[in-house]
């Protein structure tokens, strides 16, 4: 099966942006060293600013793995799901993801990793169940896309620090919640400066390549659309961009963090795909 071809910009967007947060946080660290302490204290907080830049990018995955309850899934347990990722994966160009399961009944899914080599794919119990074959093999290829795409890099250090940043106010005891108020926008300021919607439309638009049909993800977009109105979601809203849609009601901190574009929009985008798939439901 021919792997299909990689649009450099996006990658290189996604490059560029990791490379940026280094600096970014390196720069940071050194102006409060010299302004404290001079050239001495600098060196040694850029030092520190690298070995924590290192240690998001290697351990990441598996930080974001802990925030949403996430367990190894066996190929015993799931052979036919194995299947279907490896080969995904193997149109798309990378790596088979590592299967990670989330146990409640929830539908969603999420990618997180450094990348093509090295990445977690994680679904929940509820959306194997919930999804027709059609539409979980969208829903995976989307992620797969994130993965080719290296999104997963940017996305999964953006959770993890605003996560982060966010569990701070826990610290301030009485006044969390003052804390909490200061540092939630902070945080979701930061995660939106690192991601733009546009992320999801190319995906979107990959995924169908990937499938050869947009109208399985399409169909599954509307299905975890359907089922975040019935169902309450609880978790850290710092998750967000990892999942497949937003699944927090947009109220309160939760709104602050979401970058997903709506789902009508990216359904409408993905029927364009195939202009002439009513006339084919007809023709049925």
């Amino acid at each position: 099966m021919t792997p299909m071809r990689r649009n450099v910009l996006p990658v290189l967007a996604n490059v560029l942006k990791a490379w940026a947060l280094v600096l970014g946080a390196c720069a940071l660290l050194g102006a409060i060293g010299f302004a404290a302490g001079g050239y001495r204290l600098l060196s040694i907080l850029v030092f520190c600013a690298l070995l924590l830049a290192g240690g998001a990018y290697w351990y990441s995955d598996r930080v974001a793995l802990g925030l949403v309850g996430a367990r190894e899934l066996p190929l015993g347990e799931a052979p036919v799901l194995h299947s279907a990722i490896e080969r995904l994966a193997a149109v798309a160009g990378v790596l088979k993801p590592r299967l990670y399961l989330i146990a409640d009944g929830h539908p969603r899914a999420l990618a997180a990793g450094r990348g093509p080599r090295a990445s977690v794919l994680v679904v929940s119990a509820g959306l194997v169940s919930a999804l027709t074959p059609a539409e979980l093999e969208g829903v995976i290829a989307h992620e797969l896309a994130h993965v080719r795409n290296r999104d997963v890099v940017v996305q999964t250090s953006a959770v993890v620090i605003a996560a982060a940043v966010v569990e701070t106010s826990r610290l301030g005891g009485w006044l969390a919640r003052a804390l909490l108020f200061v540092l939630g926008p902070v945080a979701a300021a930061f995660v939106h400066l690192l991601l733009s919607p546009k992320r999801e439309f190319a995906a979107d638009a990959a995924a169908a390549q990937l499938c050869g049909s947009p109208h399985g993800l399409a169909d599954a977009l509307v299905r975890l659309e359907q089922a975040n109105e019935l169902v309450h979601f609880e978790g850290s809203p710092a998750t967000e961009p990892l999942y497949t849609i937003n699944p927090f009601a947009e109220e309160g901190l939760a709104a602050l963090f979401a970058t997903h574009p709506p789902v009508s929009e990216r359904v409408r985008r993905l029927r364009a795909l195939d202009p002439g798939w009513h006339e084919k439901l007809r023709a049925a």
